[in-house]
């Protein structure tokens, strides 16, 4: 979320967090085999599943170890989008890598939200630049439409993407993030590049779209979401999602503060007899005030059947959603208003029972660090 702010953003954005936000409810019904939700992601989104992907979660403070793997690997190019960077341990190793990188020929280019990152322009973006790294900060000024994608791409075939910002407290919060290869990538590259002709008015080259091989065997799809006078893609695709859950719908986020057309769509699910479930943070939240909120909708979640879950031990950010036995996402949209219908945002969508068991597994161990809402 935001740093400490002038007391006129402050209000602006703790108001949105309070507001229902949109009644807006996804009707369905939504077909669960792998066309027809393909279709359906299109139609909603603009966003295509793409066949022959490769997906592993990397969570927690081991991403940076793993970011900075890749980029050591880099020979064309490097673009990196992200909502927060400060300087501290993780920014120094990644700094580093990048510098050598941009030395040897590598083309790089960073977008960083300014609004968020105290320090960057002092003690980050000269390094960066003094390597040859073309670095830019995006939307500066007082605005709540914020660009809150976090976006990695590494010679435009490996990617990452979840709720990570580039900060010490990555070190030890709990968050959620995924490693993607194949074809799915340029989608992520096209969303970057999409941040990068709004903020430059350039282009990126050619060679930051390679053909890509399969790498495996997902379907996936990587929807970027933007502010809109009307329904945003992320509120789109996060109720597509549920919409189709037959049997379960577990959610793990880091700001749950839901619409009134969300609430109305879990009652729905909890109509057919869905599993809902919810995982947040807990009093070791990063933002008491929003948890203040949030809790305020506990009353009427649990009237509906909704199990709640308050992550203990450190803040939990993550921007989970596991759908029945093969549908999952992650990504940075949170559901709150700020996230659903003001910022920049972007997550990748998958159908693969064996992802699926990978984010079941995070949700067993989670679980066992939580206190259930009664």
């Amino acid at each position: 979320m935001l740093r400490s702010t002038p007391a006129v953003l402050l209000v602006l954005l703790t108001g949105c967090l309070i507001q229902k936000g949109s009644s807006w409810t996804f009707e369905g019904p939504v077909p669960f085999d792998e066309g027809g939700f393909a279709n359906a992601l299109y139609q909603a989104t603009g966003a295509r599943m793409v066949a022959g992907n490769a997906a592993q979660m990397v969570n927690d403070a081991p991403f940076f170890e793993a970011l900075a793997s890749e980029l050591k690997s880099a020979r064309v190019s490097i673009d990196l989008v992200t909502f927060i960077w400060r300087p501290g341990d993780p920014s120094d190793g990644l700094v580093e890598v990048i510098a050598e990188r941009s030395r040897a020929g590598v083309h790089c280019r960073v977008l960083v939200d300014d609004f968020p990152s105290s320090g960057f322009e002092q003690q980050v973006q000269p390094k960066l630049e003094g390597a040859g790294c073309l670095v830019h900060r995006m939307r500066q000024g007082l605005t709540s439409e914020r660009n809150h994608r976090k976006i990695f791409v590494i010679d435009g075939r490996v990617a990452f993407t979840g709720g990570v910002g580039i900060s010490d407290e990555w070190l030890t919060w709990r968050d959620s993030n995924v490693r993607v290869e194949g074809p799915v990538v340029a989608q992520l590259e096209q969303a970057f590049a999409e941040n990068w002709v709004e903020e430059t008015g350039t282009l990126l080259p050619a060679s930051h779209f390679p053909a890509l091989e399969p790498k495996g065997e997902l379907l996936a799809a990587f929807v970027s979401s933007a502010q809109t006078d009307h329904v945003t893609a992320a509120e789109r695709v996060t109720q597509l999602v549920i919409a189709t859950a037959r049997k379960r719908v577990w959610i793990g986020n880091a700001y749950f503060v839901p619409s009134g057309g969300l609430t109305a769509l879990l009652e729905e699910k909890r109509r057919q007899g869905v599993d809902v479930r919810v995982m947040t943070p807990s009093s070791t939240t990063d933002h008491a005030e929003v948890l203040a909120v949030q809790r305020t909708h506990y009353r009427e979640l649990r009237r509906l059947g909704v199990r709640l879950f308050e992550y203990q031990p450190v803040m939990y950010h993550s921007k989970t959603m596991v759908v029945d036995d093969a549908l999952a996402m992650v990504g940075s949209i949170n559901l709150d208003k700020l996230s659903q219908d003001l910022m920049d945002e972007g997550s990748l969508v998958v159908m693969d029972k064996g992802f699926v068991r990978q984010l079941e597994r995070d949700w067993a161990e989670d679980e066992k660090n939580c206190v259930e809402v009664k």
